[in-house]
């Protein structure tokens, strides 16, 4: 598998992260399955790379890499002092009319997949995201007890960092994300399969804005939707 690079030089790369790619070796992941840090390695011929920031296996899109250690804890101070504006889109259950801003604390996430052993017993830590709707769309395809489904197109932009914040989000407001088989709801995931030909969490991060570590220029890097997510949008007539 070769990733497809949106920006690159001396001291940073951006990688367009497919959806179900994980970010580095799981310790329950087979040996053998591919991670993005890994393929990218291989593609830059790189002997050391660095993570700055993660996203979750599921959620396509915008990450950045460093190359370089200093450089590299430079970028990973911006995303600490919240100067990293990210934007993502999401396709989410029900209408969402209105947009807001929504501060919802939330308890830390063990990550069984970097630290199995760590403590469940932590306290909530602030999260805000700002959604807002940008399309909506009624199907004749029951779900449940309703002889028609409803779904949004929503923008979201996290005002902090906390673990699974959007999906989690989402599911607080009941609107949760198409495709999350850890937060969203199984039978509209179970119709966006069999009926539409989606197999993909529809949470992409759509846009990264920073300040270059070295010359200090403010970057904006962009990805593109995958071509599954296209054609879905082409079946909603969102891209009209």
């Amino acid at each position: 598998m070769e990733l497809t690079i949106l920006y690159e030089d001396d001291y940073l790369v951006a990688v367009d992260k497919p959806s179900g790619l994980l970010m580095h070796p799981s310790w329950i992941s087979p040996a053998d399955e591919p991670n993005m840090m890994g393929l990218l390695k291989s593609q830059l011929n790189a002997e050391k790379l660095h993570t700055i920031h993660r996203l979750d296996r599921g959620t396509s899109g915008v990450i950045l890499v460093g190359k370089e250690v200093e450089s590299s804890k430079l970028l990973q101070a911006q995303f600490q002092e919240r100067d990293v504006q990210k934007v993502y889109e999401c396709v989410v259950r029900g209408w969402v009319l209105e947009g807001a801003e929504l501060d919802y604390p939330l308890v830390p996430k063990k990550d069984k997949f970097a630290d199995p052993f760590a403590s469940e017993d932590k306290e909530a830590k602030e999260a805000v995201t700002i959604y807002e709707p940008l399309d909506r769309i009624e199907l004749d395809i029951p779900v449940g007890r309703y002889p028609q489904s409803r779904y949004s197109r929503v923008r979201c932009k996290p005002k902090t960092g906390r673990k699974h914040q959007i999906r989690r989000h989402m599911k607080h407001i009941l609107h949760p994300i198409i495709g999350d088989t850890k937060y969203g709801e199984g039978r509209h995931n179970r119709m966006f399969r069999e009926s539409l030909d989606c197999h993909r969490m529809l949470l992409m991060a759509r846009s990264i804005e920073f300040n270059h570590p070295i010359s200090n220029q403010r970057l904006t890097i962009e990805s593109p939707l995958s071509q599954e997510v296209v054609a879905l949008y082409q079946k909603f007539n969102w891209l009209a």
